[in-house]
């Protein structure tokens, strides 16, 4: 078990940030093991295609069996939201005694793979060129995995942000992180994070708590360092709907009414639904969207409602019998057998 103390300031100063190169790093999860999470099989099987074998190879052995990181390819972000070489660049810097250090621990019990004992150098010039060899190699991986979807995956990880700020505006910290995993609990002023292979208590000390949000997860990945700054990947929100395909309308008469988009927009639009969650299932921008809305709500086909900061959408009567679904709602919002 880990656990992090944090006092008022560090509460003060619990926040999130995006991170493709934790997203890099913690898909290499997956790829190993496809059976942690049957909803990125899709995602696996394109992704395997577009790589050399040698360096899915080399991928593998940054992966321990135990499904530890090496704390040196995830550094803690520090903007809300740093571009992937950004990212890359912190751990270009990093200490060869570090690189050394990270694997080493990471891969603990166990040696090192043969395509990382450069590691066990006593050349440090050795151990430096290791890692930059796994920078470019990583680079290369994003390219082919990460960045063509980022995008989307991005809409989903400011998603799952807002709905956590609304829980902690609502709730303080308890209700922050009482849906956020099952493995995690707070008490006492103490986040506990269970089931894990370390066991250390950490004082964040004026350090803070920096959350971030990953749709490639399983469960939460704090440091394996005890000295890191206390830092959290966790798993996101709406990843089950992020390799779905956008609604296709089926009735050629509804397109030709209402125009390809807001036609899709008014079948999606089943449950109620936020613009950032429409834009991002759509996979448009939040400002088309908004537009779209717009013109569908003046012909009353949605209706709207405010839930907390957001705004809800949803077809209305008018647009379940326009989308041929045979149901209406009741004033109450209760679908009833249509007349």
């Amino acid at each position: 078990m880990i656990s992090f103390e944090l006092g008022v300031e560090d509460l003060a100063d619990t926040r999130f940030a995006l991170s493709p190169l934790y997203e890099t790093v913690l898909s290499l999860r997956v790829l190993r093991e496809p059976g942690l999470s049957a909803l990125h099989l899709p995602w696996r099987r394109s992704v395997l295609g577009g790589l050399e074998a040698t360096d899915v190879e080399t991928l593998m052995s940054l992966m321990p069996a135990r499904r530890t990181l090496p704390d040196f390819l995830t550094p803690r972000p520090t903007r809300f939201d740093a571009s992937f070489a950004d990212e890359l660049a912190v751990v270009r810097r990093t200490p060869p005694a570090v690189v050394r250090r990270d694997l080493l621990a990471a891969h603990a019990p166990d040696p090192l793979p043969g395509a990382l004992r450069d590691a066990l150098a006593p050349d440090e010039a050795l151990v430096a060129r290791l890692r930059d060899a796994l920078c470019a190699l990583l680079i290369r991986y994003f390219t082919v995995a990460v960045e063509p979807v980022w995008p989307r995956m991005r809409l989903v990880l400011e998603a799952d942000m807002t709905y956590r700020a609304r829980q902690l505006a609502l709730g303080g910290a308890r209700l922050l992180f009482a849906d956020m995993h099952p493995n995690l609990r707070w008490q006492g002023g103490v986040l506990y994070v269970d089931r894990m292979i370390s066991r250390h208590h950490v004082k964040a000390s004026g350090r803070g708590l920096l959350l971030v949000p990953s749709v490639f997860a399983h469960k939460p990945a704090p440091p394996v360092d005890q000295d890191e700054a206390p830092t959290l990947a966790y798993p996101s929100r709406g990843v089950a709907t992020l390799w779905e395909s956008a609604p296709v309308v089926t009735a050629p008469a509804l397109a030709s009414l209402l125009g390809a988009p807001r036609a899709r927009l008014l079948v999606l639009l089943e449950e109620p639904l936020p613009t950032v969650e429409i834009a991002r299932r759509l996979r448009v921008t939040p400002s088309a969207v908004s537009q779209h809305l717009r013109v569908l709500h003046a012909a009353g086909l949605v209706t709207r409602a405010r839930d907390g900061r957001h705004v809800l959408y949803r077809r209305s009567p008018l647009g379940d019998r326009l989308t041929g679904h045979g149901e209406h709602r009741d004033p109450q919002g209760r679908r009833t057998p249509a007349e």
